[in-house]
C-alpha cells in the first residue's frame, strides 16, 4: 500500500478570522498565479492581505476576496538603502497588522518581507519560483543575495521550491535547512481552464511561439537566431512571441531590437495578454529556451492545452520537458542546437505532433495540478 503524502491533504479550516499575509513584487504576479490559493485561504478562515507594489492589476485583489495594501518596492534596485527602507516599511504593516502567516514570493518579499514577517511573530512560508539573474551571472552581487536568503529563511516554517535542482542548491550552500526545504509543482495549473482547445486551428504555416518576458536570459536572442536558421530550409514558417516588452529587468531586451526583428520579418510579435489561451491553441509548438528557470508556467500550460514543446536543458524547463516524448530539449545559449530540435518537430507528422501533446496533458494532470500545490500551503500552516 502506497503511504499519502500528507502535505497533499487539505487542513482543517481555522475559524479565529486570523490575518495571512500574500506579498510579491507586482499584483499582476499574485492575479494571475496566487488567486486559487487566495480563495483557499480565504475558504480555510483566513482574512488575506496582499502587499505589493500597485500596479494595472490591484484593482483585481478585491474581487479574489483578499484586503490590497500598496507598498513601494523597486524589486531590480541594489541600493542598500532603499532596501533598508523596505525592510521598515514592512516591519511597520506587519506590527500593525499582527499576521498570523506570512507567504513570500519573489527575491525582495522573500527576503525583507520575511524577516519583517518573523519579526512580528508571523509563521512564514517562502517560495523560490526562480534564481533569475543573480545566480545565473556569479558574482559580488550572488555572494550578497545568498547571505540575505541565508537569513530570511533560518526561521521560516518552510521553504518550497519548483525544483529540486534549485532546492539542492540552496541545501549545499547552506542557505536553507534540509528539513525546512520542500518541491512545489510551480504554482499549479488549472486543468479546467488549460485544455487541449476544442476548435480547429486555423489554416496557415507552421506556427512556433515564444511566451515570456522578453529578456535576454529567456533565450530571445538564440530564439531569433534558430529562427533564421530554420528559415533557410522552412522559409515560410512563422516565429511568434507573446509577453511582455520594457520590462523591469537588468536583461530586458530594449524596443528597438524587437523593432528590427519585426522590420526584418523574422519575428511576429503578439504584445502582452492576460489571458494566453487564444495564442496557444493557434501555434503549433510552444517554445522557451530560458537559461534557467523555477518551473516555467509557460511550458506547463502549453502542455495543458496539448502542443508539443521545445526547452533548453537546464534546471526548470527539463522537469517539464520529457526529451523525445512530450517535445525536445536542447543545448542553452545554442541556436544551432535549437533550430534543430525546431527541425525535428517540423520533420515529424502531425501525427507525432499530435501524441506529444497528448503525452504533456496526461504529465500535467499527473504532476502540476492547482490542487496539490494548494493542500501544501494549508498542510504547513495547519501545523500552527
Amino acid at each position: 500500500m502506497t503511504k499519502r503524502d500528507k502535505s497533499d491533504e487539505p487542513a482543517t479550516p481555522r475559524d479565529d478570522g486570523a490575518i495571512a499575509v500574500i506579498s510579491a513584487n507586482s499584483c499582476w504576479n499574485i492575479v494571475n498565479f496566487r488567486a486559487g490559493l487566495i480563495r483557499a485561504l480565504i475558504g480555510s478562515g483566513f482574512r488575506v492581505v496582499v502587499v505589493a507594489p500597485a500596479d494595472s492589476y490591484s484593482g483585481a485583489i478585491a474581487g479574489l476576496g483578499a484586503t490590497f495594501v500598496p507598498l513601494a518596492m523597486n524589486s531590480s534596485g541594489l541600493s542598500v538603502l532603499e532596501d533598508a527602507g523596505l525592510f521598515i516599511r514592512y516591519l511597520r504593516l506587519f506590527r500593525s497588522l499582527s499576521p498570523a502567516a506570512y507567504l513570500g514570493f519573489t527575491a525582495k518579499p522573500n527576503i525583507y518581507g520575511s524577516l519583517a514577517a518573523q519579526a512580528a511573530g508571523a509563521r512564514v512560508i517562502n517560495n523560490v519560483s526562480g534564481l533569475g539573474t543573480v545566480f545565473i551571472k556569479h558574482g559580488v552581487v550572488t555572494r550578497i543575495v545568498s547571505t540575505l536568503y541565508r537569513l530570511s529563511f533560518r526561521r521560516s516554517a518552510k521553504v518550497f521550491f519548483q525544483n529540486r535542482e534549485d532546492l539542492e542548491l540552496f541545501v549545499a550552500k547552506r542557505l536553507v535547512a534540509p528539513d525546512k526545504a520542500g518541491l512545489l509543482p510551480g504554482s499549479g495549473i488549472d486543468l479546467k481552464h488549460f485544455v487541449p482547445s476544442a476548435a480547429d486551428r486555423a489554416a496557415g504555416p507552421f506556427r512556433f511561439l515564444f511566451i515570456g518576458r522578453l529578456l535576454w536570459d529567456k533565450g530571445v536572442a538564440e530564439y531569433v537566431e534558430a529562427a533564421r536558421l530554420v528559415r533557410r530550409d522552412h522559409p515560410d514558417v512563422v516565429f511568434q512571441m507573446l509577453g511582455q516588452l520594457g520590462a523591469i529587468n537588468r536583461t530586458a531586451v530594449p524596443s528597438r531590437e524587437l523593432a528590427r526583428w519585426r522590420a526584418e520579418g523574422i519575428i511576429d510579435y503578439l504584445g502582452e495578454c492576460d489571458d494566453v489561451r487564444g495564442a496557444v491553441s493557434q501555434a503549433d509548438c510552444v517554445v522557451l529556451p530560458s537559461y534557467r528557470e523555477g518551473l516555467p508556467r509557460a511550458l506547463l500550460e502549453g502542455s495543458a492545452m496539448g502542443k508539443p514543446l521545445i526547452a533548453t536543458d537546464v534546471p526548470g524547463c527539463r522537469d517539464v520537458v520529457m526529451d523525445g516524448e512530450t517535445g525536445y530539449l536542447c543545448d542553452v545559449r545554442s541556436p544551432a542546437s535549437l533550430a534543430g530540435a525546431m527541425s525535428k518537430i517540423l520533420e515529424g507528422s502531425a501525427g507525432e505532433r499530435s501524441a506529444m501533446g497528448a503525452k504533456g496533458r496526461r504529465k500535467v494532470e499527473l504532476e502540476y495540478c492547482e490542487s496539490r500545490v494548494i493542500n501544501k500551503y494549508l498542510a504547513v500552516l495547519g501545523g500552527q
